[in-house]
């Protein structure tokens, strides 16, 4: 039965195997997105848009549905904590997360034109 699933959802395994590259490499926090910013599973300590850099993303396509589509954000904050945050897509999208990571990407183009 478990063969069947991971058959029909190669995507998982795709995030789960980039997942574990990512820990590996030492980002190891889990962050969760909240109306107050980005909070550490951890610590539980805050971090704003300013505090946040997304160092890379990778995007998981469903094979079958599109809504099956997930978003593994690679991030580091201004005191060197390094985690993940994933989101969904579409309608299962947290605006939590589309809302910081919009404030975080928002800042850093400000940085590059000034």
């Amino acid at each position: 039965m478990k063969a069947d699933i991971n058959r029909s959802t190669p995507y998982i395994q795709s995030m789960v195997s980039c997942l574990s590259k990512v820990v590996d490499d030492g980002y190891k926090e889990d962050f969760i997105a909240t109306r107050e910013g980005l909070e550490s599973s951890t610590t539980r300590k805050l971090y704003g848009p300013n505090d946040v850099k997304v160092v890379t993303s990778f995007r998981f396509e469903g094979f079958s549905d599109p809504h099956d589509s997930a978003v593994l954000y690679v991030l580091e904050t201004s005191d060197g904590v390094k985690g993940t945050l994933i989101d969904g897509c579409g309608t299962l999208a947290d605006p939590f997360v589309y809302k910081f990571i919009l404030d975080v990407e928002s800042r850093n183009e400000k940085l590059m034109v000034n």
